[in-house]
């Protein structure tokens, strides 16, 4: 398991009753593909997987590893604020027969650098799948600190971390902890491109979910080290990057979704795009669909 590359956080697809939309379902995971998509995150938090009954989850992953067929990493998000329930989550996902977890630092409770290091090691050791850390204090008031993933990382089944901490200090101090077993991806992706440039190995993007290849396009240039080429594509995405932040995720990708025809809406607490950013998503809408086409263009021209 050496997640690298251009990694999508899915958005889960509901239909107008609010039942989940298995056929946009299908059809999503099958786009994704499609543009070059090198792994998949389902019943993350872009995928509204605290809105998800067991039932939904399992079904959501039994969908997208039957669609998948092994083409790409299946990863699926198994994190919550106690030890015990996320080690039971992430065995439920494995007997789905998922790839990884992606483990996000329990939310609300705050741990200590400490209590981190024991619930990770536990999850590692009891949940039967490999382990990605995920780190997102903005969203869940617990920082898990460098010199902490330098212990978790020699964990034989610890073998990423995602990390949104938009510093590029925080990922040069990830980066010299990475070697054959353990890799860093970014989980921003405003500043994806600049962190894969100083050595990230990749991207958990929300905005893929809309523009896969075009995200696709950024992750090849700068881990190809093309500085130049790939900011000047990044500066192409800022638009939708910063469009995909005008509302708490996912509100605003899965505006863009609906128009594409994915699914109809969000679950509460969540609710849909308010109407001051309902022009911009035209936009972002039209962008998206423009650097597709772009993309596409390209690799038949190849």
């Amino acid at each position: 398991m050496h997640p690298t590359g251009l990694i999508t956080a899915l958005a889960t697809p509901f239909d107008g009753g609010g039942a989940i939309d298995l056929d946009a379902w299908r059809r999503l995971l099958q786009w994704q593909l499609e543009a070059g998509a090198q792994g998949l995150v389902v019943a993350g938090s872009t995928g509204e997987a605290s809105m998800l009954d067991d039932s939904e989850y399992d079904t959501l992953l039994r969908v997208a590893v039957e669609t998948v067929a092994g083409r790409v990493d299946v990863i699926a998000g198994t994190g919550l604020s106690g030890t015990a329930a996320t080690i039971a989550r992430t065995r439920r996902a494995a007997a789905a027969g998922v790839d990884a977890a992606l483990v996000v630092t329990p939310p609300y409770v705050r741990a200590t650098q400490a209590g981190l290091l024991a619930h990770y090691r536990a999850v590692a050791a009891q949940g039967g799948l490999p382990v990605i850390l995920y780190n997102v204090p903005g969203r869940t008031a617990c920082d898990l600190l460098p010199e902490t993933v330098a212990e978790l990382a020699a964990h034989e089944d610890i073998v990423a971390i995602k990390e949104a901490v938009a510093d590029p200090a925080r990922i040069q101090a990830l980066v010299a902890l990475s070697g054959p077993r353990f890799t860093v991806l970014s989980g921003d992706d405003g500043t994806a491109a600049r962190s894969m440039l100083d050595g990230a190995h990749g991207l958990v993007s929300v905005g893929s979910n809309i523009a896969p290849a075009a995200y696709r396009r950024l992750c090849d240039l700068a881990r190809a080290g093309n500085a130049a080429a790939a900011m000047e594509w990044d500066a192409r995405l800022a638009p939708l990057h910063a469009y995909c932040g005008v509302e708490p995720n996912p509100i605003p990708v899965k505006a863009l979704l609906q128009a594409a025809g994915y699914g109809a809406g969000l679950r509460l607490p969540l609710t849909p795009l308010s109407e001051p950013h309902h022009a911009e998503a035209a936009r972002m809408s039209a962008l998206a669909a423009e650097l597709e086409a772009h993309c596409r263009g390209e690799t038949l021209a190849a």
